[in-house]
């Protein structure tokens, strides 16, 4: 399926699925100097000598899109760099993502934004756009000059992973947010309840004795958060919610008719805090993995459209930091390449969500919370897409992935589903290929 570097081509015999069009069917689509030009074209209507790739057995979708994924640098290139990041989101089918303002120094002025969209621009892979802090250097204190940061490029603020605690602070931010049209992106929780936690408090981590992360932490946070839009009417997105508490209040709100939207990371849909008795900090995550019947909760949050997003939550970590114990070790894990693969194996293939609901939650969704014109196919929009392999099966090695960081709980998981194209603009991004 190798191609060169043009932006012209017919792309045959895939099965398009398009939540944006209410589109899955085999078809044909017609990309004309970087933009999608007709599905299903006539002949006469493109050039006879245009390039073709064959699509049979794959999936033709919108790229993905995702939200909040930390680059690393400026400040933590031992982590990640824009560089590898980017190759890692495409060869997990990312054509676009957000990147966080979780950097050192923080994304908070215009000059910090700048250097991520000329870096990244000079990369020449996937699209990035920029997220900025909701506070000056992300401390939750004062206000960041949001209008400023809105002048310079970002398409979103916030300070996850770090929550914003000061409820006064996040109602003025709010405020700010709905006279831009801009997200506020926030990762519900009360640190205060788990100031020193390592992971889901329960049954096994009384076993373990590790210090815990209540699911009430997410829940109060949740409830505050949601009370807050409804007196401000600002754009807000919970960020990743994992718990059942939180999953049922975004359902009440939005049956009341609250306008918002939900975020959840792969591994809140399908692993628990049983994994923690290995003691590997490779699953010290945040949200922390919870018990099952909060994995159950999550999945069917999912299912019914109260979740809307799926992020990867990629947080790269060097080895340094990780190989640490568990107390000490930092959150996070890699995930940009593994993210489209863990929901076609735990989402797809058990029968909890479509390839229509996945892909709407993997790029419509965020295209659309973000004012971004990818994240469909149409006629006239920008051709971002992936061809997928839905049925290859991959081990992860975490050696032989892309990304600087090595620090995934899936090593050694046979997962199903490859990206096998990426296209950005109409520009072939053949992803590295695992052996």
């Amino acid at each position: 399926m190798a191609v060169d570097a043009k932006s012209s081509w017919l792309i045959e015999k895939a099965r398009l699925i398009d939540p944006s069009q209410s589109i899955d069917g085999i078809r044909t689509l017609w990309i004309d100097n970087g933009l999608v030009a007709g599905i299903d074209p006539v002949p006469g209507q493109f050039p006879q000598d245009l390039p073709r790739i064959d699509g049979t057995g794959c999936i033709l979708a919108p790229g993905l899109i995702d939200i909040g994924t930390e680059l690393g640098e400026p400040g933590r290139e031992e982590d990640e760099t824009i560089a590898s990041g980017c190759q890692a989101a495409l060869a997990g089918g990312f054509t676009s993502l957000a990147c966080s303002a979780h950097t050192m120094p923080p994304i908070d002025s215009p000059a910090a934004v700048q250097f991520i969209l000329e870096k990244a621009s000079r990369l020449a892979a996937c699209k990035v756009h920029v997220i900025g802090c909701v506070s000056k250097d992300r401390t939750g204190e004062q206000l960041a000059e949001i209008g400023s940061l809105v002048e310079a490029g970002v398409i979103a603020v916030s300070d996850a992973p770090r929550p914003i605690e000061n409820t006064a602070l996040l109602r003025r931010a709010l405020e700010y947010c709905s006279m831009f049209g801009i997200p506020l992106l926030d990762q519900p929780e009360v640190r205060s309840l788990s100031p020193y936690g390592v992971m889901h408090e329960g049954l096994v981590q009384l076993q373990l004795g590790l210090p815990p992360m209540p699911a009430e932490a997410e829940d109060l946070a949740t409830a505050r958060d949601l009370r807050l839009l409804e007196a401000t009417g600002g754009i807000l997105h919970l960020v990743a919610v994992s718990t059942q508490g939180s999953v049922e209040l975004c359902r009440r709100a939005k049956h009341r008719g609250l306008r918002f939207t939900a975020g959840v990371f792969p591994v809140n849909f399908h692993l628990t805090d049983e994994s923690l008795r290995s003691f590997d900090s490779h699953f010290k995550v945040n949200p922390p993995l919870r018990s099952q019947e909060h994995v159950v909760a999550v999945q069917a949050g999912l299912a019914d459209g109260t979740i809307d997003i799926i992020s990867s939550g990629h947080k790269a970590r060097s080895l340094e930091k990780k190989i640490q114990e568990i107390d000490k070790a930092p959150f996070g894990m890699i995930s940009l390449e593994t993210t489209l693969a863990e929901v076609i194996t735990y989402l797809i293939a058990p029968g909890i969500l479509n390839w229509s609901q996945a892909i709407e939650k993997l790029s419509c969704n965020p295209a659309r919370l973000l004012g971004l014109p990818t994240g469909t196919l149409r006629v006239g929009a920008p051709a971002d897409l992936i061809l997928i392999d839905p049925q290859e099966r991959w081990t992860v090695d975490p050696e032989l992935l892309v990304s600087r960081g090595t620090n995934t709980p899936l090593a050694g998981q046979v997962l199903q589903g490859r990206v096998r194209q990426c296209m950005v603009d109409g520009q072939p991004k053949m992803p590295p290929m695992h052996p």
